[in-house]
This record gives C-alpha cells, sequence and structure tokens, in this order.
C-alpha cells in the first residue's frame, strides 16, 4: 500500500513540475513557428494513436474486432460530416453495440 501512495505522490509532483515547466518557457521560445506547428499537431496524433490502440488491442494482443472497427469508421464519418462531438461517441458506440447485439464481433 504504501508504495502505491508513493506512485501517486510521484505522479502528481510530476504533473506539477510539468506544468509549472510549460509555464515557465520564455516568451521567445513560444513565438516560434515551429513550437506553435508542433503544439498543434501534437494532441492530434496521440489522440488518433491512443484511438488505434484501444480499437485494435485487447490487453496485450492485437485484435481485429469487427464491431470497435465499424464504431471508429462511424466515428470517422460523424466527424468527417463534422457533427457534434457527442454524437460522434454515439454514433461510435451504437454502431458497436448494434453489432455486438447482432452477433457480430
Amino acid at each position: 500500500m504504501t508504495g502505491l501512495w508513493i506512485a501517486v505522490l510521484a505522479t502528481a509532483a510530476g504533473c506539477y513540475l510539468f506544468k509549472l515547466a510549460g509555464l515557465t518557457v520564455p516568451q521567445r521560445v513560444l513565438a516560434s513557428r515551429r513550437v506553435r506547428r508542433f503544439a498543434e499537431l501534437v494532441p492530434v496524433a496521440l489522440l488518433a494513436a491512443l484511438s488505434a490502440v484501444q480499437a485494435l488491442t485487447s490487453g496485450h494482443a492485437f485484435v481485429l474486432d469487427p464491431a470497435r472497427l465499424a464504431g471508429m469508421g462511424a466515428a470517422v464519418v460523424a466527424l468527417l460530416l463534422r457533427a457534434p462531438f457527442l454524437l460522434v461517441i454515439v454514433a461510435a458506440a451504437g454502431t458497436a453495440a448494434a453489432l455486438r447485439a447482432a452477433g457480430i464481433g
């Protein structure tokens, strides 16, 4: 139990220090075109990577689950149609749930 609390406190301290580091970056660095472009693209890349991991893995194994893939496809279509985020989530979850209810996936 003590090890768990040490991990929690270390993570909290790390998050605080990471946030503090972001606040102490000089303005000239933040004004750089490269830094701004990097800051715009990194969240998109991270979200795409996390989505792919969730859709294509189960535990440590690679899985091609048709219901998950169809849900991701429905989300992509909803995003391309510029649907509100809540509708994107409902479309993805609804598609996956409907396919599972039909015995697919």
